[in-house]
């Protein structure tokens, strides 16, 4: 069975500076779970960039392997899109942003993703400072390969299995503040009041903006003892489908800046998110560190622009490159005549 969205629209929805409506940063219908947490992002990444009027065909997007990188799908059909190899999307982006400088560079990708398999490429990116926005929609689960643990998983933390985690888990936000990001926020995919403002700012940094954003897994974010698990649904429905998925209610949540939410996730556990306060300094990269291993250490999940420098050199300006997309250079810039490649050439001697 196939689905298609209808192409009527009301004629009185509301536009931006463009002209353009909502409807028109939309993609493809979700295939995710209901309740995925990585529909909110994409919704908020869809909002973000209408607000922004930014024009859909200025927009790049690149994914790698997993439930997150399925969701460039979903938001901004009308931009260029890339999906690569498994935790491979920042070589791409870095690739296709030094040939073409012009563009909006949206690099969506999971803790699988940029934790485990994608680890070196993630902490490559990162130093070398590529100006990209790149979203880590964090589940600490594989959700493709049925709910094991990832690498971002908390210690202690049980599978759907019932079985704990043995394993200290990565923390990327701590990372890419020690390698030296540019500009590093966390956030939780049902916050939209924090997360489309900390996108916004992420899109006209110029430098590598990472956003980590905490998503629950409506599928394998459950237990042995969830009445939603797996396990009790088998043993209680006399005929169901092998791969029955439970609809599931998205977790939102909405708290003021300061202050310390509890959000209770699909199986029941709760989670402890903590939003920066006015008095944070958010250009202190080191006061940034200290913060979120003391809030880490009390069981909370610190939230919010957490460090962003005042200026910086993204990788153009290190390299030195030409100010034009490659393709729009000419024959004359792009073959200077043999007397410059003798000069070349003689400076290598």
């Amino acid at each position: 069975m196939s689905y298609s969205k209808p192409k009527f629209r009301h004629p009185d929805l509301p536009t931006n500076e463009l002209g353009l409506t909502k409807s028109d940063y939309e993609g493809a219908i979700s295939t995710l779970c209901a309740g995925c947490g990585h529909d909110s992002i994409s919704a908020s990444i869809l909002n973000a960039c209408f607000e922004m009027s930014i024009q859909p065909h200025r927009v790049a997007k690149l994914s790698g392997i997993g439930c997150s990188s399925k969701s460039p799908a979903y938001f901004l059909g009308k931009s260029h899109g890339f999906n690569s190899v498994h935790g491979r999307m920042p070589s791409v982006a870095t690739g296709a942003n030094l040939a073409n400088r012009d563009l909006i560079y949206i690099g969506i990708s999971g803790d699988g993703d940029s934790a485990s398999i994608g680890l070196g490429q993630f902490m490559h990116v990162v130093r070398r400072n590529l100006n990209m926005l790149y979203v880590v929609e964090n589940n600490g689960c594989y959700g493709l390969t049925k709910g094991q643990d990832s690498a971002t998983a908390d210690l202690g933390s049980a599978t759907k299995k019932g079985i704990a985690n043995p394993y200290e888990p990565m923390d990327l936000v701590s990372l890419a503040l020690q390698i030296g990001a540019t500009f590093v926020a966390r956030s939780f995919s049902g916050d939209k009041r924090q997360l489309e403002p900390l996108i916004k700012a992420a899109i006209t940094h110029k430098g590598f903006a990472l956003i980590d954003v905490i998503s629950p897994c409506v599928t394998f974010n459950n237990s042995v003892a969830s009445t939603k698990g797996y396990q009790y649904v088998r043993e209680h429905m006399s005929h169901m489908a092998v791969d029955f998925v439970p609809m599931r209610e998205e977790i939102c949540t909405s708290y003021q800046a300061g202050t310390t939410q509890q959000v209770c996730m699909h199986d029941g556990s709760a989670v402890h998110l903590h939003k920066t306060g006015a008095d944070f300094d958010i250009h202190d990269r080191h006061a940034a560190m200290e913060a979120v291993y003391h809030h880490k250490q009390a069981g909370e999940i610190l939230t919010g622009l957490l460090y962003m420098a005042h200026d910086s050199d993204d990788l153009h300006e290190v390299l030195g490159t030409v100010s034009k997309p490659l393709n729009a250079l000419t024959e004359n810039e792009l073959c200077p005549g043999s007397r410059f490649l003798d000069s070349i050439n003689e400076g290598l001697r």
